[in-house]
């Protein structure tokens, strides 16, 4: 399992400190069950393919994604608008993005452009494969919390996430 989570773990971090300029801290990662509705308002998923299937979502609070773009876009959002949005989908993007080189040695992985789900309680619908659910918390500026949760399974057997 650390394997496949640490990248996402390490990309997160330098992710958030040269787009937000804001620190992470990672929480102990956990399997989620594939049930599970989601605690934040607003998901950004990206789909994997390739040498392995699977699935990498951040989840937060539309309060979280809201401070987020005006940290990026330097304007303030009440409400999740199309830049709240577009700003999670990035994230998420050079999250899967980045993750992805580094498990090239393992894998080659093609990802997929990033689709956004919105609502309290929403609940991600996992391929139902063999791979597990693990969701790593993260703590930003002190104590808003967010999740990045990943799902890996190898297609080419003998390895998975």
């Amino acid at each position: 399992m650390d394997q496949y989570i640490q990248p996402f773990i390490e990309v997160s971090k330098n992710a958030f400190k040269e787009i937000v300029g804001a620190e992470l801290s990672a929480d102990r990662p956990y399997f989620l069950p594939k049930e599970t509705g989601t605690e934040g308002d607003i998901s950004g998923i990206i789909g994997l393919s390739g040498e392995a299937r699977g699935a990498v979502v951040i989840g937060m609070k539309s309060s979280l994604a809201m401070r987020i773009t005006d940290i990026l876009t330097g304007t303030t959002h009440t409400s999740v608008d199309e830049e709240v949005v577009d700003a999670v989908g990035e994230l998420v993007n050079i999250i899967a993005g980045n993750a992805k080189k580094g498990l090239e040695e393992d894998f080659r992985l093609i990802i997929s452009l990033p689709s956004i789900v919105l609502g309290q309680g929403h609940q991600i619908t996992w391929p139902q494969d063999r791979a597990r659910i693990i969701c790593i918390p993260f703590t930003i500026f002190d104590s808003e919390v967010f999740t990045l949760s990943v799902a890996i399974e190898s297609l080419k057997g003998g390895k998975e996430g």
